[in-house]
């Protein structure tokens, strides 16, 4: 690990404090579904700001892009701040798409999956009109765009890519590398998943939310990469909190027994590493 990025991981995992804080543009983006998405940006400080660089179109999971407490209520919540402090540290800018207020919720973690208003078909068009948005940016270097998703997002990120889509196949805009942390898997598994572009996944080794079998399967069955982060739970990578039992999240292993999520400070660095390593090898 070079010391830069060394440098920047202890800084978000360890001080987030003093980390966060970067100005963030607001933008809104027509999903393909005609929904008028809201989209939170923020860009390499150094960087002239029309300097075409590499973009990470990152998608949220289950509980939305906001913090609901504390300080920080109402703007990115600690992870989606440390992912982007991190990538525009290294060069990157990246856009968040806000897709649960732009259609009236805030979070889905504590719905059952058949009371779910918002499906990941929906979660899908707008990345399809986040792309279509990136092509008409000077500063977008579309040939480097990654996707990145965490758990709804992730599957997202999963169905974005399905080649078995025509609409993904048909794309002008690709992105060229997708990578998600802890996904559900079992749907992909089921629909006989075909990944259009290189795809890789960090997986909890604990996680009772979204387990990683189904996901280490799907991965072997269509060559992708994964890494199986040990004594991890669902959101290991958040560079704040613990674990903890989430109890009002009915879905997961044990339905109706809640669900364990939080932070590992040590796999948490890693996998975000990782991330990095990953771009630059896609990239560089």
């Amino acid at each position: 690990m070079t010391y830069f990025i060394k440098k920047w991981l202890v800084c978000i995992f360890y001080f987030p404090w003093i980390c966060f804080g970067q100005e963030v543009e607001q933008h809104v983006i027509s999903s393909t579904d005609g929904t008028q998405i809201k989209s939170l940006l923020l860009h390499p400080i150094a960087l002239p700001s029309t300097q075409p660089r590499p973009v990470i179109l990152a998608l949220h999971g289950c509980g939305g892009l906001y913090a609901t407490t504390g300080i920080n209520k109402g703007k990115l919540n600690s992870r989606h701040a440390g992912m982007a402090q991190l990538m525009t540290a290294n060069g990157y800018s990246i856009l968040f798409p806000d897709s649960f207020s732009s259609r009236g919720e805030s979070s889905l973690c504590s719905q059952k999956f058949s009371a779910r208003k918002i499906k990941q078909s929906h979660r899908s068009d707008d990345v399809d009109g986040a792309l279509l948005w990136l092509e008409t940016q000077p500063w977008a270097d579309t040939s480097k765009i990654a996707l990145l998703g965490w758990s709804h997002g992730g599957s997202t990120a999963l169905r974005s890519i399905d080649a078995n889509r025509q609409k993904v196949t048909s794309r002008k805009i690709q992105p060229s590398t997708a990578i998600t942390f802890y996904p559900g898997c079992s749907d992909a598994l089921k629909e006989n998943f075909r990944p259009q572009i290189p795809l890789v996944m960090m997986l909890a080794e604990l996680d009772d939310w979204t387990p990683p079998g189904p996901c280490i399967q799907l991965a072997k069955n269509v060559g992708a990469s994964y890494f199986v982060y040990p004594d991890s739970y669902h959101d290991f990578d958040n560079p704040v909190g613990t674990v903890r039992l989430r109890t009002d999240v009915p879905n997961g292993v044990n339905p109706g027994k809640g669900v364990h999520v939080g932070r590992n400070p040590i796999a948490g660095p890693q996998a975000w590493n990782q991330l990095l390593l990953t771009l630059r090898k896609q990239w560089e």
